[in-house]
Parts: structure tokens; C-alpha cells; sequence
């Protein structure tokens, strides 16, 4: 988010990062910071909330416009609208005071959005050295600019997107057994009905996860082996996707 306005202010921006990487975030910006004046630092007294719209979101659209003078940023999710809106308050605020008739829900609520809508987010999702952007759907979630430079990865990234296919993607999935509260190992093997690989656990809770999938597999059954026993799922392609995504 940039946080000033015109040209003469001091630029100001802030990244939004998952809280397990921010030590090595950190450290990583500032190899790149050099010799320039540039200040990096946490922003330990801030809030960042998800402000997910209900049954009557044509209406929270408005009076969410009327509320953004209460908050630091209020700001729509910049993946896809589906994920609702992006509020960042001073630590301790009452979201109740900045939105009102708004009511906290449970995180795992949220994550379970995010699954159904195929949405990765963090470092479970997204493994660092693992996940690829294109396979990620980084490009459907304002993730990748294929007009700026430079960055690791870029040429193949480019070459890939321009006159690639892309075979495997990342997908919500649903099974047809809530998982296991212990949790499913990363990287477990999603495999065909005839035992074939088709892709890779990547996270989930409940009955809704996502998986990295191999397109040409995703209408065959298909099932986790979770400690020896096998549940079933079946994927799907998000709604948000762009209609014309057929690669």
C-alpha cells in the first residue's frame, strides 16, 4: 500500500507479509537496499483485518466508502473481490467502532473462504524455492506485472506465460471427509484412481483445501492417502478465474 499522496511527501509503503517469513523478509529488502536512504522496519503496532462481505454485500460496498475515514487503509482486496476488503487499524481499535454492525469472526472461518475460493496465502501455501507464480495463480490475483523488471525467475516466468502451457495449477478442493485435526503432512501425494500422481497437498481444514493439481487429471476421482487411508476429493475451477484462463 502506498501511504502518501503526492510527489513532494516522503514516499511511505507498506508490504503486507506472512508473520512466520519477517525476520527474513527483512533482511532479504535490505541486500537490496545498498546505499540509498531507505528505512526498513515493522510496523509492530498495526492491525491488519479482513473484512469479508455477508449476504448483503451489494450493501457493504457503500457504507464501507463512509467508514474508510476511521481507518489507517481500508482498501479492496487487491487478488479478487471475492476475498472482500483489506483493514488496517492501530493495534487495539475497535473494528466494531471503524465498521459498524461489523462482528468478529473466527479465523478459521476466513481460511476456509480462502480454500473454497482456491486463494494461497503465506508460506504453507506458497513453499519459497517450491511454488512457481504462473502455477500459483499469481497472475489472476494481480500478483505479477509482465511489464515491469527485474526480478529472479522473470525470463522463464515471461517465456512461459507469453508461449507456455501451464499443466498444473493450484485448485480448491473439497473432500468427501473433514480432514484430520492433526493435520495432513505438507506435500502429500494426490493420486488417480489407477494410483498415478496428480498432484500435491498444499493446505486445508475441514473438508475444503487446495492442491497443487495437474490439469489434465482434475475431473478423475482422486484421493488423499492420509496414514493409510484413502478420502476422496474433487476439484474445481474458481468462478473468479478470468473466462477466457485456458492454460
Amino acid at each position: 500500500f502506498r501511504l502518501h499522496e503526492s510527489p513532494e511527501e516522503e514516499p511511505h509503503i507498506l508490504l503486507e507479509c506472512d508473520s512466520d517469513v519477517l525476520d527474513a523478509l527483512q533482511k532479504h529488502l535490505k541486500l537490496y537496499k545498498i546505499r540509498r536512504k531507505v528505512n526498513i522496519t515493522p510496523c509492530l503496532d498495526l492491525s491488519l483485518w479482513a473484512v469479508v462481505p455477508g449476504e448483503q454485500a451489494g450493501h457493504v460496498a457503500g457504507s464501507l466508502a463512509q467508514c474508510a475515514d476511521r481507518a489507517l487503509i481500508l482498501t479492496p482486496d487487491p487478488r479478487t473481490e471475492v476475498m472482500g476488503w483489506r483493514l488496517i487499524t492501530k493495534k487495539g481499535a475497535n473494528v466494531a467502532d471503524v465498521i459498524p454492525g461489523s462482528h468478529i469472526g473466527n479465523i478459521q472461518d476466513y481460511h476456509r473462504l480462502r480454500y473454497k475460493q482456491g486463494i494461497p496465502e503465506g508460506v504453507k501455501d506458497l513453499p519459497p524455492g517450491v511454488a512457481l507464480p504462473l502455477e500459483s495463480n499469481l497472475a489472476y490475483m494481480n500478483g505479477i506485472s509482465f511489464t515491469k523488471g527485474c526480478y529472479i525467475g522473470q525470463e522463464l516466468t515471461a517465456r512461459t506465460h507469453h508461449m507456455g502451457v501451464i499443466r498444473k495449477r493450484l485448485l480448491p478442493v473439497h473432500f468427501s471427509a473433514p480432514l484430520p485435526k492433526d493435520g495432513v503432512p505438507e506435500g502429500a501425494e494426490i493420486l488417480t484412481e489407477s494410483g498415478k500422481s496428480a498432484g500435491k497437498f498444499r493446505a486445508g481444514g475441514g473438508e475444503l483445501g487446495i492442491a497443487l493439481l495437474r490439469l489434465a487429471n482434475m475431473n478423475e476421482p482422486l484421493c488423499l492417502n492420509i496414514a493409510g487411508d484413502k478420502v476422496q476429493l474433487t476439484a474445481s475451477i474458481p468462478e473468479w478465474w478470468p473466462k477466457t484462463a485456458s492454460k
